[in-house]
């Protein structure tokens, strides 16, 4: 993370009003003076931005003003690690503090440790941080066990006095990910990246390698829209073409370690790429990417036998070709690495494409001097969307969409939590928030991802800009709302899936032991009683065939699990994202 001139400079209300003179400073007046002469201090830190400086400055007056009763309270927030908030950590919380007199801390932690800390307040009453970054993936959890306020009443309520009259939620682009069941908003949006297909574009255009393909497979290399196209395309640069340029290179690339981050490789809609659940937008209905089966809200099952998809056939097939690929197409230490380690390894330009790439990590693969790089600062590679398994239909999800959003508790304190709140705020405000994009390249404000600067920046971020400015963005989204606890559920993924993945289970019987698992989990929840809203209410054991004679999910196995592989030309794809704009 490059050095942010700005915040390295050490401005505090009280030494800006020393240094302008200004006396009485134990006066109100005096503060807010001081910090204003601080705010016009960081405006050349917050550009580019949708506003004027004068728009800016009158937006902070107002963050000034409303942290008055709260200025010198010690307030702290966590998230995950990643670029965006990375930046907010080390720029944007200060600037923060020293703007408000708020003393704000923010930590950043690994996205399980966000999970471990919420669920071990959630589970004590007593408050750990004062707001979390969390994912929207939680939305379930959160409705159900009522532990977190909603924010649309908060906003009205007792945090009117706190609330922007300049947040404009209607700029966001990710409020129906944070909308429970009940119509409220319980998080706000942070910062958001979706999970695509990546590949090196430089490649699939040399003529070379393009007669080599068709010779090979009978069609044309481009972007799969299959995932029968994309194992071809993975065999072809790792069987058929092995070197480029005198490096060794391979035709996909993930990651394998038993760790948390191999859970989210999963529930993180792999399944629902393969065509495990139903179709609907935001989700599945009744049966969601997770494979859980929802009636009337409630829960009902994962398993077959209860009509869930988790161990069904289009499940066990995604989980088998992830084993496959990840054994013959991957480089060998992928096997080995963690979703973090794995990120940034196509930028060392052995790597032709990746079906499950999040575009968090466009950042470092738009690096100035990576081997994935031009020399006039544009990318040898390109983002489009991902392909779909064989048991995917039209009208289901395409892909997933990461939503950190922040969170916060009822059980909180009443003024530490107003800080915090103001803090949220002002990292997701107009004042900040397409400074914060150039450099986490998350975006939360559609006037932000129409700006003229990122419309300039778009040739080097690969598609990044065109697909959020293209309506087809609302086809990739969160977890939703059918997964009843999260931070229970989601342990059981990497720990099964690991299994399957080191050769100890069949995929079969991997599958059938998470289901097994989170149905048990969701009959201690019925059992107990702890959601009154929407709680699991676990149907009775039938037959799998029973539910494979029924519409939609489970459904049954595929006599052909991989049709003819399908692509479509990049500029074709990319210019239907520009003509919907």
């Amino acid at each position: 993370m490059k050095q942010h001139k700005s915040a390295m400079q050490p401005w505090t209300a009280l030494a800006v009003a020393a240094a302008l003179g200004v006396g009485g400073l134990g006066s109100v007046q005096a503060a807010t003076d001081a910090q204003m002469a601080v705010a016009e201090q960081y405006l050349d830190e917050f550009q580019p931005s949708t506003l004027t400086r004068e728009e800016q400055l009158e937006q902070l007056e107002w963050f000034i003003d409303a942290a008055e009763e709260f200025r010198g309270m010690d307030v702290s927030v966590v998230s995950e690690t990643i670029p965006t908030h990375e930046y907010e950590a080390s720029v944007l919380a200060p600037a923060f503090s020293e703007i408000t007199g708020i003393n704000l801390t923010h930590d950043l932690i690994g996205e399980g440790d966000v999970i471990e800390a919420l669920q071990t307040e959630m589970q004590s009453g007593e408050s750990i941080y004062d707001g979390y970054v969390n994912d929207a993936d939680l939305i379930g959890t959160h409705y159900r066990y009522g532990q977190v306020i909603p924010l649309s009443d908060y906003m009205d309520g007792d945090g009117a006095d706190v609330t922007s009259p300049y947040l404009d939620l209607d700029d966001f682009i990710g409020l129906d990910a944070v909308t429970a069941p009940d119509g409220k908003m319980y998080q706000l949006p942070d910062q958001q990246f979706a999970n695509l297909y990546w590949f090196r574009y430089d490649w699939f255009q040399r003529e070379d390698l393009q007669s080599q393909f068709e010779d090979i497979y009978g069609y044309e290399l481009g972007v799969p829209t299959n995932w029968s196209a994309y194992e071809d395309i993975a065999e072809f640069f790792t069987e058929h073409v092995g070197e480029l340029d005198g490096q060794t290179v391979y035709g996909h690339m993930d990651y394998g370690k038993k760790d948390p981050s191999l859970g989210w490789r999963f529930t993180d809609a792999w399944l629902s790429m393969a065509g495990a659940g139903d179709t609907g937008l935001p989700n599945g209905h009744p049966v969601d990417e997770w494979g859980i089966r929802v009636e009337d809200c409630h829960p009902v099952g994962s398993d077959v036998t209860r009509g869930g998809a988790v161990n069904g056939p289009a499940a066990v097939y995604a989980l088998t070709k992830y084993i496959d690929w990840l054994d013959a197409y991957a480089p060998p230490e992928a096997a080995g690495m963690t979703f973090s380690e794995a990120g940034p390894v196509p930028a060392q330009g052995h790597i032709a494409q990746q079906i499950f790439w999040y575009t968090a990590f466009t950042a470092p693969m738009a690096a100035e001097g990576t081997p994935v790089v031009n020399a006039d600062g544009t990318p040898k590679w390109r983002m489009a969307p991902s392909p779909h398994g064989p048991y995917w239909e039209e009208g289901m999800k395409v892909g997933y969409q990461d939503i950190g959003s922040w969170t916060f508790f009822e059980h909180a304190d009443p003024d530490r939590r107003k800080a915090a709140w103001l803090y949220a705020q002002f990292v997701t405000s107009k004042v900040v928030s397409l400074k914060k994009l150039h450099e986490g390249l998350t975006p939360i404000r559609q006037s932000d991802i129409m700006s003229e600067s990122m419309t300039e920046r778009a040739p080097e971020l690969g598609g990044l800009v065109e697909f959020y400015r293209s309506p087809d963005r609302a086809l990739w989204t969160d977890t939703g709302t059918n997964v009843p606890d999260y931070p229970r559920l989601a342990q059981l993924w990497w720990s099964n899936v690991a299994a399957a993945v080191t050769g100890e289970v069949t995929p079969q019987a991997a599958m059938d032991n998470l289901a097994q698992e989170q149905d048990r989990v969701m009959e201690r929840l019925e059992r107990a009683g702890v959601q009154d809203r929407c709680g699991p209410r676990m149907n009775e054991e039938r037959s799998a065939e029973y539910w494979f004679d029924q519409p939609g999910a489970p459904k049954p196995p595929l006599d052909n699990e991989k049709p003819q592989g399908k692509t479509v030309p990049y500029d074709e794809l990319v210019a239907g994202w520009r003509a919907s704009m």
